[in-house]
């Protein structure tokens, strides 16, 4: 390796006309100051912002952005600056920069519209930004108004009408998303990056412990970036942003508080949440409560559909010039019913009660050091407790968590020819305790993983890639040979995942990439140890303690047009998988309970499809937008995987301005009929819904009214994934109402 000295000698041995040529490398090698270009967009839409008021805190220096966005700081040293964005018609950015030989020559802000109802999203790590980063915002991100305008009584039903996403339920409280066909612990639940913590995984009845009315942003992750939270790269990561740990300081008292009610099932929510500057504390709080009724459906009342939930947070952080450390504590309250009356489920329903207590500490630390961005650590502790009452009040089932997890990671700069990444290391520790009448065995969980994700360009190509090593161990509580379902006994697995991304850019406004990823999934404690009833399932569960690791290879081809009228997305995607772990309907009946048993095996499996998106501003301030999702799901050795959702997608047109928004849309399935033995078929159908948005904003206080009709003409419908659709349809007309109203004081 020539050094730059060597460098020197060498040209030292050619007299004068190279010297000027020596003078200008040199000069640009080891200059500590630099040029750096900038653009400035709206979070909402991706439009360049004109004239916006750039303000380096350190230098007391002023820029203004040009007409088309972009601005130039010239002869900046080397360091970390504060950035200071503001413009009239959005909210003030506020980003720490670390400008170094390394930076990137075009560093990209978002800054967010005043009638917008969120907090600013500060893009402070703005490094680990690329290509693929730019193509998933457009394409993988519910924020903003559209978040408004979906908001439902879960997250599932929030993210229903996305690309690629469908809804797994059993009454409208315990749903779940499902992404691509997977649903299970193959798609992970997050908040802040923080892995929720629950039961809805494991089965139909037990509901996702997030209140979406709060979040101000939901981002759908796949390809190689899964890999730094799970080792299942074939299905993906729902993370939802609400910064209950506050990572800067405002200016002023900031908050928002928000009314939810509607039609369908009486339902009605409040909330608030505040944070408060302290320099150099910054302290947050939110407290929410909703309540619902039985839902009203086309053909009927579906009874034991209510809800009530109550959840609170605290959190607070001290902030430094070099980062922050916080901690949070949240209690999250929920009991909702599940429906009865028909073959397999209890004649009245089962109630559930959850209770949750979330512990967070959290912590970044910029480091002043070549090569090395920053370094982050989670800690958080839970507690679950999870009941199943049958109508006479006894508790049929309880399910009791203690879980423990960490997770330590550091963002470099340029390492070899990687030009960012992130390496880190995690572990979760699980106690798992049963009660009533459940027969899974209580036992003890252990996972440790270590990981890599790294970017790197080539000319018009850009490549990130992803690798994670798991050790996980599974002990019950006791050891039993020879049960009706085999051997229970201690089981380790050592599994490793990998990813690979490609992107190329044909021009400044077309890209077509692929990915292939190997997928490794470790089969859960209910999968490997269950032997009973579970009456609010409406299944006996006979669990497998002999399966192996669930594995497969996956690949994606996608293709992105991004033009200044219209945008246009295509993906194909098709995933194999060795050993693909679920739980089957045998055709069987435990006589003693009349519950049909689910037995639990890995079995071969293909799954693949298609997702497409289109945007179209055909006139003035008028959008079309299209969504079509396809997945095929069958076993290797012929027949259909259950529970794959049919082909469907949103068809909408609305008129879009800064106050004002309205439109119209057509949900749309087609039927299903390609199932699984002893799975009933689902008839195709069209919705139609309507909607209207305004704003109103004055210096302190933005408020934002949400007003929809949904299912407009009473349409009978039934969801293919839900267990409920034996019974009644989905909901009937439903006319909803929300406002927010956001003030900084």
């Amino acid at each position: 390796m020539i050094t730059g000295r060597g460098i020197f000698q060498l040209l030292l041995n050619d007299i004068y006309k190279y010297l000027l040529a020596y003078l200008i490398i040199t000069s640009q090698i080891f200059a500590s100051a630099r040029d750096i270009d900038g653009i400035v967009l709206d979070s909402e839409t991706n439009q360049a912002i004109p004239n916006v008021v750039i303000y380096i805190q350190e230098l007391s220096r002023t820029i203004t952005c040009d007409a088309n966005g972009r601005f130039n700081i010239s002869e900046i040293e080397y360091g970390n600056y504060t950035i200071v964005l503001n413009h009239i018609a959005y909210k003030e950015n506020i980003s720490i920069v670390n400008i170094n030989d390394v930076t990137k020559d075009i560093i990209v802000f978002y800054m967010i519209p005043k009638n917008i109802e969120l907090d600013p999203i500060i893009i402070s790590d703005y490094e680990s930004y690329s290509k693929f980063d730019d193509l998933k915002e457009l394409s993988n991100v519910l924020k903003g108004k559209e978040l408004q305008k979906e908001l439902g009584l879960t997250l599932a039903s929030t993210l229903k009408n996305e690309a690629g996403l469908a809804v797994r339920s059993m009454g409208p409280a315990p749903s779940r998303p499902v992404i691509r066909g997977l649903g299970s612990n193959r798609v992970l639940i997050s908040e802040d990056g923080i892995k929720t913590i629950d039961l809805s995984a494991t089965s139909p009845d037990h509901a996702v412990t997030i209140d979406p009315f709060t979040i101000s942003r939901v981002e759908v992750i796949r390809g190689p970036k899964v890999l730094t939270q799970s080792s299942t790269t074939i299905g993906g990561i729902v993370n939802v942003v609400r910064e209950e740990i506050p990572t800067r300081i405002h200016d002023n008292l900031t908050g928002q508080m928000g009314i939810f009610g509607e039609s369908v099932n009486k339902g009605f929510l409040g909330s608030v949440t505040f944070e408060v500057p302290l320099e150099p504390i910054a302290i947050k709080t939110e407290v929410s409560r909703r309540k619902t009724n039985n839902l009203n459906t086309p053909d009927g009342k579906l009874k034991n559909s209510n809800s009530e939930n109550f959840n609170y947070n605290f959190g607070s952080s001290y902030i430094f010039d070099n980062g922050f450390i916080g901690a949070s504590f949240r209690r999250f309250e929920i009991d909702y019913g599940i429906p009865g009356g028909f073959v397999g489920a209890h004649p009245n329903g089962v109630d559930i009660s959850i209770e949750k207590n979330q512990y967070n500490i959290k912590s970044r630390f910029d480091l002043n050091m070549e090569g090395f961005q920053n370094f982050e650590f989670t800690l958080n502790r839970v507690y679950y407790r999870h009941k199943e009452f049958e109508s006479s009040g006894k508790v049929g089932s309880e399910f009791e968590i203690i879980n423990y997890g960490g997770d330590f990671k550091v963002h470099h700069h340029q390492f070899g020819s990687f030009a960012n990444g992130i390496l880190g290391a995690s572990f979760e520790y699980r106690d798992f305790n049963v009660g009533g009448f459940v027969f899974t065995s209580p036992s003890k969980s252990f996972n440790i993983s270590a990981y890599a994700f790294e970017n790197l360009s080539y000319k018009k190509f850009s490549f990130e890639m992803g690798a994670r090593y798991n050790f996980d161990r599974i002990t019950p509580n006791e050891e039993k040979e020879d049960t009706k379902i085999g051997n229970i006994i201690e089981r380790r697995f050592g599994t490793y995942s990998l990813s690979l991304s490609v992107l190329y850019q044909q021009s400044e406004n077309v890209y077509f990439g692929a990915n292939i990823s190997k997928s490794s999934r470790v089969p859960t404690i209910e999968e490997l140890f269950s032997e009973g009833p579970h009456l609010a399932a409406y299944s006996y569960e006979v669990g497998n303690p002999t399966l192996s690791a669930e594995t497969g290879f996956g690949g994606e081809i996608f293709t992105y047009h991004k033009f200044k009228t219209i945008y246009f997305n295509f993906n194909f995607f098709g995933n194999s998988l060795d050993n693909y772990i679920i739980p089957r309907n045998s055709g069987e009946i435990n006589f003693a309970t009349f519950l049909p048993i689910y037995k639990t095996e890995g079995v071969g499996a293909l799954l693949y499809g298609i997702e497409n998106r289109v945007e179209w501003d055909f006139y003035n301030k008028f959008q079309f937008s299209n969504t079509v999702s396809l997945t095929r799901g069958e076993f290797k050795k012929g027949g259909n995987l259950p529970q794959i959702p049919p082909i469907k997608g949103l068809a909408e047109i609305k008129y879009r301005s800064e106050i004002l928004n309205f439109g119209i849309a057509a949900e749309w399935a087609s039927k299903q009929d390609k199932i699984d033995e002893f799975e009933l078929p689902t008839n195709g159908y069209i919705v139609f819904n309507l909607f209207l948005q305004y704003s109103l904003v004055s210096k302190h206080v933005t408020s934002n009214f949400n007003f929809g009709i949904y299912n407009l003409l009473n349409r009978e419908y039934r969801n293919h994934l839900s267990r409920v659709k034996i019974i009644l349809p989905e909901a009937g007309t439903n006319f909803r109402l929300s406002y927010k109203m956001y003030f900084h004081l």
